[in-house]
């Protein structure tokens, strides 16, 4: 029988299967990280680096390629202080400066009580002494629902050196809003002029590509077969986002070990497929406001497909909403992929709405969140 033994794994490195692992290999998107290292390069020269935009899709690399520069900048510099914010989790002024502010003095601000212009003026007094320049990169900055805390993380960051004569500070914001810089208001739009660097859905040969090379490093040669992979590819490309590919591999690895296989096979990726797709709904959710969960809730509880016509009129009872902000929604959530729409041949051209997961599913999945 080729089974596993108790003290054996199929796992060469399980952590290379971590969604916030930094992977050996970062394929497929050599424009994009040359166009980041040119930004960055004037800071390594003691000078203020381009500000950039990264924009795109969720799971198209924005995240990965800009904490792999930052990495060798800490490897290779003693003059860029790189301070990366999720905005999932830190999405206050007063945490993103309190998080900046730990970053360059090497400890933390105390929990409460520390007004915000001491705190700013030290950090901008700190690495003017020491003459360094200081990235910060603004993760998930579309998360930032309020547009007033929003600009006012920027500004603050962008007009430093108007503050403080001589300090340097580069901005990176990463978003999956390809139209962020329209939430930017009068003061920040006339100074915050970006590079924006963007970043494509993977293709299906992409996906294979990357999928392979995460599943060379973290099993043993010959524990993943080739169609147990094929499938992973497909249903990753299907969902056209790589993190649930990536978490295919370590649970069908998990599944495979379950079964004290040597092989992980397709039959391993059915078991925890339906699990996948709750993760990954779970996530995609995450990324939407009230308005917008309320109208995907709304797009999967009815029975049939709708027009946007039709979806808006039921939509604006719920919420009191414009055209145009619902359109701006209803683009949102085909560009995260949970909905698809589409042309309808008839009497004029009508867009349909249409449901591209189980209801069932994404319901559970908004179920969790208080609208």
């Amino acid at each position: 029988m080729d089974v596993l033994w108790h003290n054996q794994t199929l796992f060469k490195n399980i952590d290379v299967f971590d969604l916030d692992y930094l992977p050996e290999e970062y394929l497929h998107r050599d424009r994009q990280i040359s166009q980041l290292a040119s930004n960055l390069r004037p800071a390594l020269m003691k000078s203020r680096p381009i500000n950039t935009l990264c924009l795109g899709p969720p799971s198209t690399g924005k995240t990965t390629a800009v904490k792999l520069l930052f990495k060798e900048i800490e490897d290779v510099s003693d003059v860029v202080i790189p301070v990366y914010v999720n905005c999932q989790i830190i999405n206050s002024k007063q945490q993103v400066f309190a998080k900046i502010f730990e970053k360059v003095h090497g400890y933390a601000l105390p929990s409460y009580g520390t007004p915000f212009t001491k705190v700013y003026y030290s950090i901008l007094n700190k690495i003017l002494d020491d003459e360094k320049v200081l990235v910060v990169a603004l993760d998930d900055l579309n998360v930032i629902l309020d547009d007033k805390v929003l600009n006012e993380i920027l500004h603050s960051l962008i007009k430093a050196h108007e503050e403080v004569d001589g300090v340097k500070i580069g901005v990176i914001g990463i978003s999956t809003d390809v139209r962020i810089a329209e939430r930017f208001d009068i003061y920040v739009g006339s100074i915050f002029h970006p590079d924006e660097v963007l970043f494509p859905p993977y293709s299906r040969e992409e996906i294979y590509d990357i999928l392979h090379s995460r599943a060379k490093f973290g099993f043993y040669p010959g524990a993943l077969t080739d169609e147990a992979l094929e499938k992973i590819v497909d249903l990753t490309h299907e969902a056209g986002d790589l993190r649930f590919g990536i978490y295919l591999l370590k649970m069908a690895g998990v599944e495979a070990e379950k079964r004290a296989s040597k092989r992980i096979e397709v039959r391993d990726i059915e078991a925890v497929c339906e699990d996948g797709w709750k993760v990954f709904l779970r996530k995609g959710v995450l990324a939407l406001n009230s308005i917008e969960r309320a109208l995907l809730k709304l797009i999967y509880s009815s029975s049939n497909d709708m027009t946007t016509g039709q979806l808006y009129r039921q939509f604006k009872e719920i919420v009191q909403i414009s055209y145009a902000k619902f359109h701006e929604v209803l683009m949102k959530l085909e560009h995260l992929k949970l909905i698809d729409t589409a042309y309808r041949k008839g009497r004029g051209k009508s867009r349909v709405v249409i449901k591209k997961y189980d209801s069932k599913l994404v319901l559970d999945a908004l179920n969790e969140f208080k609208f």
